[in-house]
């Protein structure tokens, strides 16, 4: 791409396709209005209007652009989403697309902290995130068997997905450097030919008629703003990384290396490098950092922040948002508490969003480069096995903390385990937890309508 057309990939949002900007702005606020459900409900909202509803892009399109995001670090559905902004209305598209994907979960979370802090000691909020942890627990093991029975398809993942757990879970190994090994085995399985390491990926097609691509308002051509070219991608690459990097650099020149935004804003832009599998399977990884290293905050707290997040649109990750509103608000240095944990609120949201940008615009261009490589697919299969093990490890450690009031502590050497005191079995969330649980597998009830009947469920039983 040349520096004209660059120029004009900002300036002139408008494309051949006869869709609007104005058009295009109102279906992208629409989506993100109604992206509650996880990544799946996502997904599904986002084909079921630009594919089956304006039939802008056709399912082959839609397919391969979702498998490339699913090889990212990061939330797939706003990338997904910031990928077609793109593709319709170039790199204004993509930033309106993905920025009006994250507000509406910006503004709820930063909301419900506020009422957190505020009147977290109340009976009835309290009753409330009582029952919300119930059903999260429910949600993150309905998870592990969701992404569970796409990925551990043969022995091999299973074997990926058995090592990541005990790794993770009796010897707290770095998810990231889970993530790294088990891409590594992946790829270098694929490689040697082994039919253990083929997967399709992707998600399922919507059922009904098939849009192809040619009868698309896209088409099957590319856009000439869509062709890879290297001045183009250094030149996004480095605009984007100065923005996320640079913010980051100057809080710790000016407070200092110790200080709590320095630390959040360097812990979570690693995290927007390793979140693959998406917020489950991140979450063992962050609580185990924020509860245990940084004392950030409570293990039960982590609950909250992921009930908050299920009850909100947008994505899940957005609970690392709470993760850093309540470490500033409890270690607020110079600043009032409240001032201290809304800017890093946005200091968390704004690290852990700009790097997606910055894989989609640098790397979408030359996604057909990506088609049918085997050994990059290989790579992706034994990570999403892998985030199936460390996902199954949340839902342990959400388990031992919300069901039980006693939690020991037992090392030996590398090994280190969390083990609950049975006689301290806390009976009413148990009993929640299995009803949801039930409601969930049994019943197929939505998620949203099981939290908002638990969350009800605690108020009640906190009240009387």
């Amino acid at each position: 791409m040349n520096d004209t057309a660059a120029q004009a990939d900002l300036a002139s949002p408008q494309s051949a396709h006869g869709v609007s900007f104005g058009e295009a702005l109102k279906v992208w606020a629409r989506v993100a209005a109604l992206s509650f459900g996880g990544p799946a409900g996502q997904i599904a909202v986002m084909h079921r209007i630009v594919v089956d509803e304006k039939r802008w892009i056709g399912e082959g399109r839609f397919l391969h652009a979702l498998n490339y995001c699913m090889l990212l670090p990061g939330p797939e559905a706003q990338q997904l989403a910031v990928y077609f902004g793109w593709l319709m209305h170039r790199t204004l598209g993509g930033l309106i697309a993905g920025l009006l994907f994250i507000l509406p979960g910006f503004l709820s979370i930063l909301a419900l902290s506020y009422v957190y802090v505020i009147f977290g000691d109340a009976s009835v909020v309290e009753g409330l995130f009582f029952g919300l942890k119930a059903a999260v627990l429910a949600i993150v093991v309905q998870a592990v068997f969701r992404i569970g029975s796409r990925a551990l398809t043969n022995p091999a993942m299973l074997a990926i997905a058995a090592i990541a757990f005990i790794a993770i879970f009796a010897f707290r190994v770095p998810f990231p450097l889970i993530v790294l090994l088990a891409g590594v085995i992946g790829y270098l399985g694929s490689k040697s030919g082994s039919r253990l390491f083929r997967t399709a990926g992707g998600h399922a097609a919507a059922n009904g008629a098939i849009l192809q691509d040619r009868d698309s308002l896209l088409g099957e051509a590319m856009p000439a703003h869509a062709r890879p070219g290297l001045g183009w991608s250094l030149k996004i690459s480095g605009t984007l990384l100065c923005l996320w990097l640079l913010p980051v650099a100057l809080i710790w020149f000016v407070a200092g290396g110790n200080s709590v935004f320095a630390q959040i804003g360097i812990f979570f832009s690693k995290m927007a490098v390793v979140t693959f599998g998406g917020a489950y399977a991140v979450l063992a990884y962050v609580a185990q950092e924020a509860v245990q290293h940084y004392g950030w905050l409570k293990p039960g707290e982590m609950l909250d922040g992921l009930g908050m997040a299920e009850t909100t649109p947008g994505p899940l990750i957005m609970v690392l948002q709470f993760v850093g509103f309540l470490g500033a608000y409890r270690d607020p240095g110079s600043l009032s508490p409240m001032a201290a944990a809304t800017l890093a609120a946005i200091l968390t949201t704004w690290v852990t969003f700009v790097p997606c940008f910055l894989w989609i615009f640098l790397g979408a261009p030359f996604i057909e480069r990506l088609r049918g490589n085997a050994a990059l697919s290989g790579a992706l299969s034994a990570i999403t096995a892998a985030v199936v093990g460390v996902i199954l490890n949340l839902a342990v450690w959400f388990a031992v903390h919300t069901l039980f009031g006693q939690v020991t502590v037992l090392v030996a050497g590398p090994l280190r385990l969390e083990l609950p005191a049975p006689a301290t079995i806390i009976l009413p969330s148990a009993l929640l937890a299995v009803a949801a649980a039930v409601a969930l597998f049994r019943f197929k009830i939505s998620v949203l309508l099981v939290l908002g009947l638990s969350a009800f469920a605690g108020m009640l039983w906190t009240l009387l």
